[in-house]
């Protein structure tokens, strides 16, 4: 049995009881009566703790009305939640052991509410037997009720995510110490990770080296193709901090001189990721910053290669709202955090992409990443 804590550090018990006492209005306002909240970044969120997600319940009860949270949890994981400031918080901790039925517990708690939500990854095992417990009442989602919450990051926060890219483009900096000839994906990749923490990551989460045809997959890992002269290579890293916030750049090499349609279509993109990058303003909407990218790369013959949205927001997950693509509206606010990444992808031959974290500030964009945009020439 085996339990990684992803507490340490968290904010201070002030900053939680504030994050509590918006929850509880944000579900008033949607006519919700409680909210129902699994391991995951939004436990984390709300009380600084992550936990873990077992065959076993573990909850966070936040009711919408002004009577204390409940944090119900396996007795045999309650030492994982020590250091949480539950009575500075003025959660109440109920434990259950094996052979009690944890979701009538949370049943009884909850009393005959008309409507509860659910966290959005909590497991069907969990949500399934929570609808049985509590029949009479409608389920919902309760990433609709927290999103306005999470989406706009404070201070703290900021300064984590500041850190975090930091952190990761001390890695980029280094690739033309493992980018060469002659070296499998998966070897630089190896390198890679072990930057990641020693630059200051607990963790890599991702580690994508795309070479050659490999870069026309966004989604690539690493594989046992060996680098060749001439490759163009896709790096996409990224990885959380201590804090819990994490990291998310990607930047494109090539092992040699490129091909001219290469250099070409790069220098395309590279003018697009600046357009995105510009239009991000306050009231600018997600729509409206992809158009940016997306409508140069078309002018320019290459929008079919652009296969996916320009970015995504960014903060205790890697992939959270706001969402930059075709047909969000959604008007952008100070302290929202995203990537801008615009990529093309020739299938079978290369990819390139660059991308990089940006924050909305008061009357316009900080840019998180600040390595060179260029496509970066390595010797072959």
């Amino acid at each position: 049995m085996s339990r990684r804590s992803l507490h340490n550090p968290a904010p201070d018990a002030a900053t939680l009881r504030a994050r509590l006492d918006r929850a509880r209005a944000a579900a008033a306002d949607a006519a919700t009566d409680a909210l129902l909240i699994g391991p995951g970044s939004d436990l984390r969120y709300l009380i600084g703790q992550a936990g873990g997600s077992f065959e076993r319940l573990s909850v966070l009860l936040v009711p919408a009305t002004d009577a204390d949270p409940v944090l119900v949890l396996p007795a045999l994981e309650e030492p994982g939640y020590a250091d949480v400031p539950t009575d500075e918080l003025g959660v109440d901790v109920v434990t259950w052991v094996d052979g009690e039925d944890p979701y009538r517990i949370v049943a009884d708690r909850l009393g005959k509410p008309g409507r509860v939500a659910v966290s959005d990854t909590m497991a069907a095992l969990h949500v399934l037997r929570l609808r049985d417990a509590v029949a009479d009442a409608e389920q919902t989602l309760a990433g609709p009720v927290l999103r306005d919450l999470r989406m706009c990051k404070d201070a703290a926060e900021l300064a984590a995510l500041r850190r975090a890219a930091e952190a990761i483009d001390r890695v980029h900096a280094r690739m033309g110490e493992w980018l060469r000839p002659g070296r499998t994906e998966a070897e630089v990749g190896a390198d890679i990770t072990e930057a990641i923490v020693a630059e200051g990551h607990t963790h890599a989460d991702f580690v994508i080296v795309g070479s050659g045809p490999n870069g026309a997959s966004p989604h690539h890992d690493v594989s046992d193709r060996v680098i060749e002269a001439g490759d163009v290579v896709v790096v996409d890293i990224g990885g959380p901090i201590p804090e819990g916030y994490n990291s998310d750049s990607t930047r494109t090499y090539a092992v040699g001189e490129p091909a001219a349609e290469i250099a070409e279509a790069y220098a395309v993109l590279q003018r697009a990721q600046e357009a995105a990058v510009r239009a991000v303003r306050p009231g600018a909407t997600a729509h409206e910053v992809d158009a940016a990218a997306r409508d140069l790369l078309t002018e320019a013959g290459l929008g079919e290669l652009f296969i996916h949205r320009t970015g995504h927001g960014i903060g205790l997950d890697v992939h959270e709202e706001p969402y930059i693509m075709s047909g969000n509206d959604l008007p952008l606010q100070p302290g929202m955090a995203f990537s801008v990444e615009p990529g093309v992808y020739r299938a079978g031959q290369w990819g390139a992409r660059i991308e990089d974290i940006v924050v909305v500030t008061a009357d316009g964009v900080e840019p998180l990443n600040t390595r060179p945009h260029e496509l970066v020439v390595l010797p072959a």
